[in-house]
Order: C-alpha cells, then sequence, then structure tokens
C-alpha cells in the first residue's frame, strides 16, 4: 500500500510588508534567487540580512595602492568585499591571504569567492585571529588590511548574541568553537572587575551600579543582559555600550590588536603598507599610538601615516559607517 500523500508545509511568511526578525528574511538571504530583493534594500540605506558593506573601498585602495603581482593580507575576511577589491588589482600574478577568526562567516566567504573563480593560486583562507598574523605568512608581503569591530553578518544574526534587537544566546565569540560565551564570561566575573572593564571599553559613567546588577541576574541570554542594564535607568546608548564592552572582553580585542600592531612591522616589506578601519576610541588609540612610536623611531620620512573619515555620501548611504576611522601608514625606502 502506497503511503499517504503529506503536503509539504509552505515557508513561513512574515507579517506585514517588511520581515523584521533575521529567520524571516529568506530573500535576503539567498542573493542568488532573489538579488533585485538586495538591490531593493540597499537603495533604503540599509545593509541586507547575512551581507556585509565594505567601508571606505575607494578610499583604502587610494592608501594601499595595490599594483599586479603584489602580495596581499586581509586580516578580517569578513564577507570579502575588500578582499575582491584588492584582488582586481593585485591580479595578475598577485595574491590575497585571508584570516578571519570566524569560523562560520570564513568558510562561507571562501566558497563564495572559490564560485566566483578564485583558485588557491591567488587566493588562501585561514581561521585565525590576525594577532597569529605571523604564524601564516611565508615571507613578507606588501599590504595588510584590518577591518576592526563586528561584521553585519554577526550583527545580525540573533543566533551569535552581538546585540538585543532580538533575543538569542548570550555567546558574543567571534569563534564559537573557541573560549566561553559571555554568558559564562560574566559568571566568572566579578562584579568590580566588570565594573573596571565597563569603564576601560565603554568609558560608562554608572559602570558599579550596571556591574553589581548585571552580575545580580546573571544573564543568558541577550534580552536578560538589556533588562538588567535597563533596571539601572540607564538609556539604549547604554545598554549598546554595555554589549561593547563585553564583547570586547570576551574576545580580547584590544589584546589581539596589540599583538598585531608589535608584529605588524616585521610582516611588511620595503614600500609596506598597512591600513586599519577602527570603529571604537580604544581600537584607535591603540593604532595611533603605535603609528606615532614607529614614526619617531624612523628615520625622517622613511614614514608616512594619515586618518581618513568617511565621506557624507557614504554615511547617508551606510549608517554603518559613521563611526568608522581609517587609519593608514607607509614604509618609504630611502
Amino acid at each position: 500500500m502506497d503511503a499517504p500523500f503529506v503536503k509539504p508545509k509552505r515557508r513561513a511568511r512574515y507579517s506585514g510588508k517588511n520581515p523584521r526578525h533575521f529567520s524571516e528574511k529568506y530573500k535576503e538571504l539567498n542573493p542568488d534567487r532573489y538579488p533585485e530583493e538586495l538591490e531593493k534594500v540597499r537603495s533604503a540605506g540599509k545593509t541586507p540580512a547575512g551581507t556585509h558593506r565594505p567601508i571606505m573601498i575607494r578610499e583604502i585602495l587610494e592608501v594601499l595602492q595595490p599594483c599586479p603581482g603584489e602580495v596581499a593580507v586581509d586580516g578580517t575576511l569578513g564577507y570579502g568585499g575588500h578582499a575582491e577589491a584588492l584582488l582586481q588589482s593585485i591580479l595578475p600574478g598577485g595574491k590575497l591571504i585571508g584570516l578571519d577568526v570566524d569560523s562560520v562567516e570564513l568558510r562561507r566567504t571562501e566558497q563564495r569567492l572559490r564560485d566566483i573563480g578564485l583558485s588557491s593560486e591567488v587566493f588562501s583562507a585561514h581561521v585565525m585571529n590576525f594577532a597569529g598574523i605571523l604564524k601564516v605568512l611565508p615571507e613578507a608581503v606588501d599590504m595588510i588590511l584590518l577591518d576592526l569591530g563586528l561584521s553585519s553578518m554577526q550583527i545580525d544574526n540573533p543566533e551569535r548574541g552581538f546585540t538585543f534587537r532580538e533575543e538569542g544566546p548570550l555567546d558574543m565569540r567571534m569563534n564559537p568553537q573557541r573560549g566561553i560565551p559571555a554568558s559564562a564570561w560574566i559568571g566568572r566575573t566579578p562584579p568590580s572587575t566588570l565594573a573596571k572593564l565597563l569603564v576601560e571599553n565603554a568609558d560608562e559613567p554608572q559602570a558599579e551600579r550596571i556591574a553589581q546588577s548585571v552580575s545580580a541576574a546573571a544573564p543568558q541570554t541577550t534580552w536578560q543582559l538589556a533588562e538588567a542594564v535597563r533596571s539601572v535607568d540607564v538609556n539604549l546608548d547604554t545598554v549598546r555600550r554595555v554589549f561593547q564592552a563585553v564583547r570586547i572582553a570576551v574576545n580580547d580585542e584590544f589584546g589581539a590588536l596589540q599583538s598585531f600592531l608589535h608584529s605588524m612591522p616585521l610582516c611588511l616589506k620595503p614600500g609596506g603598507r598597512v591600513a586599519i578601519l577602527t570603529f571604537h576610541s580604544g581600537e584607535d588609540r591603540r593604532v595611533k599610538k603605535m603609528f606615532q612610536e614607529l614614526e619617531r623611531e624612523a628615520d625622517p620620512g622613511s614614514i608616512q601615516s594619515g586618518l581618513i573619515r568617511p565621506t557624507a555620501d557614504e554615511v547617508r548611504s551606510n549608517p554603518r559607517s559613521l563611526s568608522a576611522k581609517l587609519r593608514w601608514l607607509r614604509f618609504v625606502p630611502l
């Protein structure tokens, strides 16, 4: 006897004109099938779910000056937008080495770049933090790019736990396969230590009260952490700062950046260039200080550096670029 026919379930539809939750944005998450949907979202000044809009591409190419045959490192591969732009300039004959600590997103990006024809001869991808860049370089390279902070893919996916727009597990790890989630980190961190980190990572004036509230709540989800912060009678900007401060601590982002900055001169050939996009005062302060130290120790005229901010047009079309600062440094052969 034949098995009874079971009508397949229809995909869950969202209510209203536009999808609100990440899981409902099935068109944005399938760019090959729905390219017109992505273009509609971009034209509205938004970033489609599951993608990332690279910031300041023109300015980065201007300061890095990539040429055919050169070797470049993208230390924060992300969605691969900056990597594609660099590859267009260093081919033929060049090679790009991509690093990303996020094992989830790196594999997706690597496959996407392979699908457009990039072979292992011109592009290699490595799951690793840029702090260990020397481990993967066979020799010095011509240029390095870092795009610090979070990618849009990480921000938008509630399962990663980076924001409180939707409820999700309080994870916040850049690499979900390493370390402990933010919920466990908070549970192990004394209120006094948490308060100190809120001051260092977020300049939070109510750090002690917030730390006591968060520690007592022992949050396991993003909404629970947000509620513990808001119970101190603060606004949403404070909640965002706390999320940022915890994320920085969970991933030791400042420590990783400091390790990279100390290794950077050893990674570059004579005439090498580096460009670093920062989005947080703590990041920018560390990059600025290291660049200044290198200039003081170098022969006059042997190092050039500068700072560039996004244009007003870019900020309008991509609001996530508002806080970006591009610091660059070039070693000039004498």
